[in-house]
């Protein structure tokens, strides 16, 4: 949710790249697995200060088809979380 909207990310994982597609716009970031449920996301071609920040994943629950995930920016205490629906 932004601004009481809902917002909805795609994206694809090769191996270590994550290619994300946002509202018309697609962006690549590398991806480099901490454990089993945690992983931190760079982007490859940041646009601004912000972009350069990496972000810390954490899965918190799965299913056959989803899971649950805090994030946050690497460094900083404060959370959100999302829901990732598989879609093939």
């Amino acid at each position: 949710m932004i601004n009481n909207e809902e917002k909805t990310t795609t994206f694809v994982r090769y191996d270590n790249i994550e290619i994300d597609f946002y509202e018309g716009k697609s962006d690549t970031s590398s991806v480099r697995w901490i454990n089993d449920c945690e992983y931190i996301v760079k982007k490859l071609n940041p646009r601004n200060i912000a972009e350069e920040k990496s972000i810390h994943m954490k899965i918190r629950t799965t299913t056959d088809s989803s899971y649950t995930f805090e994030y946050g920016i690497v460094g900083e205490t404060n959370k959100s979380l999302g829901t990732v629906l598989k879609i093939k």
